[in-house]
């Protein structure tokens, strides 16, 4: 027989696994459902942007000097090139009598000029407004989001594989290597986690992606370790795992094939909560300098930037900075949160 077939008393056999009854559980939340929709939307931002498809011209400056956002109205008289009193121009050489012996390298340099971007050629406002050098604020926050995402996701994922071999390692094994792996996090957790993250990346003194990607994975370890030892200490010593042991299974075995895929959902939960705490560290870094390169727009350099702009009333690169870090941050909360409910078993 079936073992999934219904019987006219209408009972079923057999049971669901542990994925599809947490899908079934998420299913059942909106607002869990909601909040992966919006991520999958930043998602494929972030691979729009980094194929190339969107905002690959971010760095151009397509508008004037702190264009305002296109809903606010232009300011024709304040923007308008031909409002600005003209420069007086300087004399000619030829009034004075003195020949000028530049005279054909200075007209080869304006010519080269005259048919590159000039002020007069930049639009007055931008959908979003423009920052300083009249670079377009949403092309510049689109190429935030996908530096950030992408710095969270690597460096979660990163800390997630340290915590979890580690912990997996001194669970197991216990004695002499729990011993060993408790002593190394207790080195890492004795110092503020913040303190720790500003002073591995003043001593590294290197900006980029990928040194903020190693600085945030390799200090941000401790809570996967934690939770991974406890449940390795809990399931090792349960009745699968001494029938594995009975047939000959090895440790590796034991470890990754019979325990890991028992305890995998607080690894993934853990993975969820670790993006958000890592978009949220590499946009402080960033805001403080230590974070992405000069040529590397993120949330936080934006933040950077507009702290100066904010002071003479230029609010629209804060604005989106900090809308679009809100919306992924909520929605990345709100969706470990579900998944934390649908996958814990005393839930079902």
């Amino acid at each position: 027989m079936n073992p999934g077939a219904t019987l006219p008393g209408r009972v079923r056999f057999g049971s669901a696994g542990l994925w599809a009854l947490a899908w079934r559980q998420l299913a059942r939340d909106r607002v869990g459902l909601a909040s992966l929709v919006v991520l999958v939307l930043c998602l494929a931002l972030v691979v729009a942007s980094g194929a190339g498809l969107i905002a690959r011209d971010w760095s151009q400056e397509v508008g004037v000097s702190y264009a305002p956002p296109g809903f606010m109205g232009p300011d024709v008289a304040r923007l308008a090139p031909e409002s600005v009193p003209a420069r007086a121009a300087p004399p000619r050489p030829e009034v004075y009598g003195i020949e000028d012996p530049l005279a054909g390298v200075l007209a080869e340099i304006r010519k080269g000029l005259a048919g590159g971007s000039t002020t007069e050629s930049r639009a007055p406002t931008l959908v979003f407004g423009g920052d300083k050098w009249g670079r377009d604020v949403l092309k510049k926050t689109i190429k935030g989001t996908e530096t950030s995402v992408l710095v969270g996701l690597l460096a979660a994922a990163l800390a997630v594989f340290v915590g979890a071999v580690l912990g997996a390692f001194a669970g197991y094994y216990g004695g002499r290597v729990d011993d060993f792996c408790n002593w190394f996090y207790s080195v890492f957790t004795s110092i503020p986690y913040l303190l720790l993250v500003l002073a591995v990346a003043a001593v590294l003194n290197q900006k980029g992606t990928v040194t903020v990607v190693l600085i945030l994975g390799l200090t941000g370890w401790t809570g996967v370790f934690r939770l991974v030892r406890a449940e390795y200490l809990k399931h090792k010593a349960r009745e699968y795992i001494l029938a594995a042991d009975a047939i000959g299974a090895s440790h590796a075995s034991r470890m990754f094939v019979h325990i890991f895929p028992n305890v995998s959902h607080v690894v993934l939960v853990q993975l969820s909560l670790h993006v958000v705490l890592f978009i949220k560290s590499e946009v402080i870094l960033s805001f403080l300098g230590f974070g992405v390169g000069v040529d590397t727009v993120s949330w936080g350099s934006m933040l950077n930037e507009a702290q100066n702009e904010l002071i003479i009333g230029k609010w629209w690169q804060l604005a989106a900075a900090t809308a679009a870090m809100a919306v992924l941050v909520t929605a990345f909360s709100l969706f470990t949160d579900a998944l934390r409910d649908a996958l814990d078993p005393r839930l079902k």
